[in-house]
C-alpha cells in the first residue's frame, strides 16, 4: 500500500471511529447534492394551487410587455413634440439660426451678478463691444458635440485624436423610435455638414430590442432589452479611413533570400469603429471580451439615447456632468456605510448579507 492510500485509509477509520464528525460529513453532501427545492417538498394539492399561481404570473408578464409597448408609443408621441425644439438647437449650434436677444436672456443663479449696478453694466457691454469690433465673431456654437465627446467620461474612452478634426463637423444627433409594429428598436442618427473625409451625410445606428417575454423563461421578463444592434458603411475619401492604418511589413524570400517591403492595413481604434460592431449570430456563441464589448456597446446606444441627446447643452455646460457626479458619489456614501454596517454585522456574529440593487444587464439572444 502507498502512502496515499494509507492516509486516506487512516482518515476513514476516523471518521467511522467518530460518528459526530460522519453525520456532519453526510449532512454536507446531501445539502450539496440533494437541495430540494420548496416544491418538492410541498404536497400535491399545495402545488398544483402554486402551479395555478405561476400561470398568474405569467399572466402578468404578458401585461407589462403591453405597458412597456404603450410607454414606447407614448415616446414616439413625445419625440415629435421635441423635434421643432431639438431642430432649433441644431440650426443655432451651426449657425444657421442666430437667436433673438429674448432668446438669449438667462436668468443667473448668483445673486451678486443680478445686484450689479447699471452703470457697471452698461460699461461691461460698452468692453465687450470693443472685444468684439476687434474679434472675429464665431459662427453658431463651434464644437458643440466634440465638446460634449471630450467631456463625458464614456465617449472620451471611445474618441482618438484623429477622430476629433471629424467631430468637429458634427451638427447633430437625432434619436429615432420604431413604429407601433415589431419589432422594438432605436436609430441614432449622426448628421454632418460636407468633409473631406467622407461622403455621408447621416451616419446611422439601429439598436433592436426584444420586448415580449421568452416562452421558456418568461419570469426573466424586466421589460424591453436591447439584444443587437446594426451599424451602417462608412464611404470614406481616399486616405481618410481613420478607422484603419497602413503599416509597412519587410518579407524575406525563402529561396533568393531577397527581401521586399510590402505594405498592409490593420485596424485602428477610433470612435468610427461605433459604426461597425460586433455581429451577432444565433448559431455562434460569442466569447467573454466579445460579450463585454457588445455590451458597451448597448450601454454606449442608451446613454445617447436616455441622456446625451435628450439634455445635450447641459453636457456641452457640464451642468449635467455636476447631476451625474453628485449621483455617483451619493451612492458611493452609501455604499461605505453598507460596509461599515457589514462590518459591525459581522463583529456581533450576523451572518445575514447585504446586496446592492441589481444592474441592467444586455442579454444575448
Amino acid at each position: 500500500m502507498d502512502a496515499d492510500s494509507e492516509a486516506k485509509g487512516k482518515l476513514s477509520d476516523q471518521a467511522m471511529q467518530n460518528p459526530q464528525a460522519l453525520a456532519a460529513l453526510q449532512d454536507k453532501i446531501d445539502s450539496v447534492s440533494h437541495s430540494p427545492s420548496i416544491m418538492e417538498s410541498l404536497p400535491k394539492s399545495v402545488k398544483r394551487r402554486v402551479n395555478a399561481l405561476r400561470n398568474l404570473q405569467v399572466d402578468s408578464t404578458h401585461i407589462e410587455a403591453k405597458f412597456y409597448k404603450e410607454v414606447h408609443e407614448l415616446e414616439r408621441k413625445y419625440a415629435a413634440l421635441y423635434h421643432p425644439l431639438f431642430n432649433k438647437r441644431r440650426d443655432i449650434v451651426s449657425g444657421k439660426v442666430e437667436p433673438t436677444e429674448e432668446e438669449c436672456e438667462w436668468q443667473s443663479d448668483h445673486e451678486d451678478e443680478e445686484a450689479l449696478a447699471e452703470d457697471l453694466k452698461t460699461k461691461a457691454a460698452l468692453e465687450e463691444i470693443k472685444e468684439d469690433a476687434n474679434v472675429e465673431t464665431p459662427s453658431g456654437v463651434p464644437e458643440f458635440w466634440l465638446t460634449i465627446f471630450r467631456s463625458v467620461d464614456m465617449l472620451s474612452d471611445m474618441l482618438q485624436e484623429h477622430d476629433e478634426p471629424i467631430l468637429k463637423h458634427l451638427q447633430d444627433i437625432k434619436v429615432i423610435f420604431s413604429g407601433p409594429d415589431p419589432p422594438m428598436s432605436f436609430t441614432l442618427e449622426f448628421h454632418f455638414e460636407p468633409n473631406e473625409y467622407f461622403t455621408n451625410t447621416v451616419l446611422t445606428k439601429v439598436y433592436k430590442m426584444k420586448s415580449e417575454p421568452d416562452t421558456d423563461d418568461p419570469f426573466s421578463f424586466e421589460g424591453p432589452e436591447i439584444i443587437d444592434c446594426e451599424g451602417c458603411e462608412i464611404d470614406w475619401h481616399k486616405g481618410k479611413d481613420v478607422t484603419v492604418r497602413t503599416i509597412k511589413k519587410k518579407q524575406k524570400h525563402k529561396g533568393r533570400g531577397t527581401a521586399r517591403v510590402i505594405t498592409k492595413q490593420v485596424p485602428n481604434d477610433s470612435f468610427f469603429n461605433f459604426f461597425n460592431p460586433i455581429k451577432v449570430s444565433p448559431e455562434k456563441e460569442l466569447d467573454e471580451d466579445a460579450e463585454y464589448t457588445l455590451a458597451t456597446d448597448f450601454e454606449i446606444g442608451h446613454f445617447f439615447r436616455e441622456r446625451i441627446v435628450p439634455r445635450a447643452v447641459l453636457y456641452f455646460t457640464g451642468e449635467a456632468m455636476d447631476d451625474d457626479d453628485s449621483f455617483e458619489e451619493e451612492e458611493l456614501e452609501e455604499g461605505e456605510e453598507e460596509d461599515k454596517d457589514d462590518e459591525d454585522d459581522e463583529e456581533v456574529g450576523d451572518s445575514n448579507a447585504k446586496s446592492g440593487d441589481p444592474k441592467p444587464e444586455c442579454k444575448q439572444q
